[in-house]
């Protein structure tokens, strides 16, 4: 059950990285704090979701941008959304994990 959850989540992943790549290289797009947000947005809540794996919604989600412009627009500068990615993906993961109760210290 929790292997096709995760595959279920990886699909969702992929395809909402896809289409905020997509729009993102759209010619009469020109949001770049909107396709962040998304973007931010998306990492922070798969990593909540699952927050051992937050490096694979990071990728999953930010190497659209950077894939797609490169391809597209011949532009580097989304190579940025990856690290804007990672850092959303693993502070979901550690909201989650405080929430939870986190892993603080025995009292002593």
């Amino acid at each position: 059950m929790r292997r096709s959850a995760t595959a279920l989540l990886l699909a969702g992943a992929l395809a909402i990285g896809a289409l905020i790549g997509f729009v993102d290289t759209r010619p009469t797009w020109d949001d770049t704090g909107v396709t962040v947000g998304l973007l931010v947005l998306a990492c922070l809540l798969f990593g909540a979701a699952r927050p051992r794996l937050a490096w694979l919604w990071a990728l999953a989600i930010g190497a659209w941008l950077p894939l797609l412009n490169i391809l597209i627009a011949r532009s580097f500068a989304p190579l940025a959304a990856l690290a804007i990615a990672f850092v959303a993906a693993y502070a979901g993961a550690l909201v989650r994990r405080a929430l939870r109760g986190g892993t603080a210290a025995p009292p002593v």
